[in-house]
């Protein structure tokens, strides 16, 4: 029995001696109660809403009250011009734009109807949904409001407009956000298992004595992956558009260079991962705690960011992903010019470059 005692003592010992484990072991599951916690959540919350209001009454008024005062919107726009609903949508400011009729309080109190228009951006077609129907409730609440004040029967008449995917099909959201997990994961988890698995068995060091220059050798170790991704860029653009009939509404040749930068993003990420890691399967872990885990649930694919805490929304900021997938819909799904997605583009090109430098840097200093 002392004998099983010292095993148990020498096994705490070896487990407590390795940072990397006690990190998985400890912190790692209070991250993740953190994050599903607080990211997983279908209710959006904050939303970012415009409004146009020619009538500006104390109808009105007292309906943007209301919104503004609901946890679910936040009004940071008041439009001037019905013809600035479009530009406002592309730029990726809002989330809904709310239109009220002219004359809404004099039409709603001679005739006890009133139009008002609801249009939400239909390439997140569950979180549109969703937004329409809370704008709805407040809508409907206040008309009970009046009707139990005036006791006349008004009746407000939303009319409702999805932008974008009118049909509400759930692919035009799906779409962008499996390109850009598909392409980061193939790309960053496969190239930083290639890169280790030399250095686990001893033979990096005899490519290095080759000929070639070391950063010749890590290309020959990138570009496999770099041609593989690109096949599987086509295959899910084809079977999008002939398969899932989700459009690409805009330029081609823009979507597939994002697509190309994103790529090469996350090559470099692969690479940075090679150089912290000196195992296979400390690669795959450290590619998919690391990757995995913000992709699905802070870059915007599958729960609305704006729902989330600060602290996350700032995280999620640092989500290649993130950008990418946003990027991906304004260009397939809405659209849009490439000056909309000018910001985009730059973040990604800043930080693909920041990774390049950094493990670029790094591995030669490891390789030494």
């Amino acid at each position: 029995m002392k004998q099983f005692g010292a095993f148990i003592k020498k096994e705490f010992y070896h487990i407590l001696r390795d940072k990397r484990t006690m990190l998985i072991l400890l912190v790692m599951p209070v991250i993740q109660i953190i994050l599903f916690g607080f990211a997983i959540s279908t209710e959006v919350r904050n939303a970012k809403i415009a409004v146009f209001d020619p009538s500006k009454d104390a109808v009105t008024l007292r309906l943007k009250e209301q919104l503004q005062a609901s946890p679910y919107f936040s009004i940071t726009e008041e439009l001037s011009d019905y013809r600035q609903i479009n530009d406002i949508f592309k730029e990726g400011k809002i989330n809904m734009v709310i239109v009220f009729s002219e004359n809404f309080a004099e039409n709603l109190f001679h005739t006890g109807e009133a139009a008002v228009q609801l249009i939400a951006d239909g390439t997140e077609p569950n979180q549109a949904s969703i937004l329409v129907g809370y704008a709805s409730n407040i809508l409907n609440t206040y008309q009970m409001e009046l009707l139990s004040q005036y006791q006349i029967p008004f009746q407000f008449i939303p009319e409702i407009k999805m932008l974008y995917n009118p049909l509400m099909k759930g692919a035009f959201n799906f779409v962008p956000g499996v390109m850009g997990m598909v392409l980061i994961l193939i790309c960053a988890m496969m190239t930083s298992i290639a890169i280790v698995r030399e250095k686990e068995m001893g033979t990096m060091e005899v490519l290095l004595t080759s000929p070639l220059k070391p950063i010749y050798i890590i290309l020959t170790k990138a570009v496999p992956y770099l041609a593989l991704s690109f096949i599987n860029l086509i295959s899910i653009l084809l079977l999008s558009v002939y398969v899932l009939n989700v459009p690409v509404a805009g330029s081609l040749f823009w979507l597939v260079f994002i697509s190309l930068l994103f790529i090469v993003l996350a090559l470099s990420l692969g690479l940075l991962i090679s150089t912290l890691v000196n195992s296979q399967l400390a690669a795959m872990l450290a590619s998919g705690m690391v990757l995995m885990m913000p992709i699905m649930l802070l870059s915007g694919m599958m729960f609305p960011i704006e729902s989330m805490p600060k602290i996350l929304q700032w995280i999620s900021a640092i989500v290649p992903a993130r950008w990418y997938i946003k990027a991906i819909q304004k260009l397939m799904i809405q659209g849009v010019a490439i000056k909309f997605v000018a910001k985009e583009i730059m973040i990604l090109a800043t930080m693909t470059a920041g990774f390049l430098f950094i493990s670029l840097k790094k591995f030669k200093i490891r390789l030494q």
